[in-house]
């Protein structure tokens, strides 16, 4: 780049018209050469701005040391400054329009220094040499919906801590846990926010630095190296991302140059109040054009697999989270959110675009239709979706005694209503295991050992039920704390204590048998793979049910959420011969008591689940079974009335 304005002028017109999908190539600060000499060139949209210059160290934070001009779009701003180096602090120094002199970061800054610190570093994104081209000319191939997606949820910052508290690195991660993740099986990692942000207390949901990742863990080419490491283990990248809100800290993007610019200046859309924090002005072109240009950069430059798109449900409603008189309808009356719902559509247009292989995953809390639809079609355009309404379900329904499931046998069921509408990913996220609501294994009523049994029965439900999966890190040993983003997670337990050992194999074996089961990914979006054996057994805590490859290999799900045994349950199948369990998780390598005696059944003449043939199965209590039918042995079926 030669710092030019007129080789900005197109980029400028696209920037203004919401159509700039890279502004990270035009704004913020790059290296640049004029009359021969080295330096960088900054630009910064500042359309209310009286006056714009850049301060650091390199000129003793003078506002009147390097004064910028205006550029050809008569709102944004432009300097090259001769000598500087990599690593040099700026910001920008504002001056408003009534006079007011605000220190901003660089909206568009690809470092930063350390929280607290709050000024942009310059950094050189270029150089960085990659090795995962073959990692993306396999997945620029596969059909994502019909491959398995198992994700690792992890906030790398408190996934593991040096003994004096200090985070492990990017590079520090690259050598534990991009192998912990492979060992145990996961097919995807998911980041907790990267971008920056001020307040540890936020876990990354709380941005100030859009194009920055966080600078705690290390620079830019650090989380490259990451990225590349898990990518080159066949391990795919999903990131958080924050297009909903901000927070209103002084050197952020709030009223960026005096008024708001980034927010929106209607009363009743310009803040999260709750949340304390500012809502994005999706009726703004080159609001957009930033926030598409920010997920386009973690795509384009640091190589991620996808984006999990944070709080959709507040972007989509005008009346989220407030009252009657706290919010103006639409011009058609309605609660919707006119302006985001174009900017999503827009936002996946654009990604999907560039990036075709993109997973982008709306995290929405409601029951909006079409999220994972094409814009075309009335969609969002998203291609994934968290399903909250299955993770709620389940989770009230686990906390229950055992005893009283019965009366809620629904929650077990009630995601077969919908569970086809759109292309679901089944969430156990962090959001669960904080602020009172436990850890997974502490929300399992009962013993000790019930606990365990418990955390396992749901997990091999879990893995069958249509959907792609996720969890969040601790859950694989059965921590019991909740999750605490100022500590490490307790590998102890599972190095120290034999159950929660025997429960880290029995994850890694259940991720292993879900990626080399196509029964339980390969159709993941019509009834061709699910059929329900006992969807209504409530008096028994017992559910059943069939998943079926692309082949039509069939695999039963058996789960019993019971406080008791079922001797001789009567499990209704569609063939008659011999059946084998090839997976149960009360096997004692796992932590069961191992109850199950025989592996194999054949069917007996009692019809049950509206089916012809029968299998007469002991049912050890809180746990789940997979059968497979062995064509090859094919003998006359017993009795069960002699």
């Amino acid at each position: 780049m030669d710092g030019k304005t007129k080789e900005t002028d197109f980029p400028l017109y696209l920037y203004h018209h919401g159509k700039n999908d890279r502004i990270y190539e035009t704004f913020g600060a790059h290296k640049a050469i004029q009359d021969g000499t080295e330096g960088y060139v900054f630009r910064v949209w500042a359309p209310h701005a009286r006056s714009v210059s850049v301060v650091g160290d390199f000129n003793a934070w003078d506002p009147a040391a390097n004064m910028m001009t205006r550029m050809v779009d008569g709102q944004s701003f432009e300097l090259f400054i001769p000598g500087l180096k990599q690593y040099d602090i700026y910001k920008y120094c504002i001056t408003s329009a009534d006079g007011r002199e605000l220190l901003k970061a660089d909206p568009v800054g690809f470092h930063t220094e350390t929280p607290p610190a709050t000024a942009s570093k310059l950094y050189d994104l270029d150089g960085y040499e990659w090795g995962d081209k073959e990692y993306f000319t396999r997945i620029e191939k596969r059909n994502i919906y019909a491959s398995p997606v198992n994700i690792y949820e992890v906030n790398l910052l408190s996934w593991k801590k040096h003994e004096d508290g200090n985070y492990y690195s990017y590079r520090e991660l690259a050598e534990e846990l991009v192998p912990y993740v492979k060992e145990m099986g996961y097919t995807h990692v998911e980041f907790m926010p990267v971008t920056e942000y001020p307040f540890d207390g936020s876990w990354g949901y709380q941005v100030t630095g859009y194009f920055a990742p966080t600078s705690r863990l290390g620079t830019p080419h650090d989380l490259m190296y990451l990225i590349d490491r898990f990518h080159k283990e066949g391990i795919g990248v999903i990131v958080d991302w924050v297009p909903a809100h901000f927070p209103k800290d002084a050197h952020g993007l709030y009223e960026f140059d005096g008024q708001p610019l980034y927010e929106s200046g209607q009363w009743d859309r310009m803040e999260h109040k709750s949340w304390g924090t500012r809502r994005f002005d999706y009726g703004r072109e080159e609001v957009l054009s930033f926030l598409i240009s920010g997920a386009c950069f973690f795509f384009d430059k640091f190589h991620v697999d996808g984006l999990r798109v944070d709080a959709v449900a507040s972007m989509l409603y005008l009346d989220y989270d407030k009252r009657p008189g706290e919010w103006v309808p639409n011009i058609y009356g309605e609660n919707k959110n006119l302006e985001a719902i174009a900017f999503l559509r827009r936002l996946n247009e654009a990604v999907f675009l560039r990036f075709p292989y993109a997973m982008m995953i709306a995290e929405e809390s409601t029951a909006w239709g079409l999220v994972t639809k094409p814009g075309s079609m009335g969609g969002l355009g998203f291609n994934f979706k968290w399903n909250m309404g299955w993770m709620n379900d389940m989770l009230s329904y686990l906390c229950l005694n055992p005893f009283f499931r019965m009366n809620n046998h629904n929650k077990l069921t009630f995601s077969m209503m919908y569970a086809f509408s759109e292309n679901y990913i089944l969430p156990i996220s962090h959001d669960e295991v904080v602020h009172g609501k436990c850890s997974l294994i502490n929300k399992m009523p009962g013993t000790y050992e019930e606990k365990f049994a418990g955390v396992r029965a749901f997990l091999g439900y879990m893995t069958a039920h249509p959907g792609k999966k996720l969890n969040f890190m601790g859950y694989e040993f059965g921590q019991f704390k909740e999750w605490n983003y100022k500590e490490g997670i307790e590998f102890f337990l599972r190095d120290q204590y034999e159950a929660h050992g025997k429960l880290s194999r029995y994850v890694k074996d259940l991720n292993t048998f879900y990626k080399d089961t196509p029964a339980f990914y390969e159709i993941e979006d019509s009834w061709d793979g699910f059929e329900w054996l006992a969807p209504d057994d409530a008096d028994r805590n017992i559910v059943s049910f069939i998943r079926r490859d692309k082949a039509g290999r069939e695999v039963i799900c058996l789960t019993s959420f019971s406080g008791a045994d079922a001797d001789g349950y009567l499990l209704g199948v569609n063939e008659k011969g011999k059946y084998k369990i090839i997976f149960c998780t009360d096997d004692r390598k796992y932590g069961g008591e191992g109850k199950l005696k025989k592996k194999t059944f054949r069917t007996v003449k009692k019809p049950s689940h509206g089916k012809q043939y029968s299998l007469q199965i002991p049912v050890p209590k809180l746990s789940t079974l997979y059968l497979v039918f062995e064509p090859s042995a094919m003998p006359e079926e017993a009795d069960i009335n002699k």
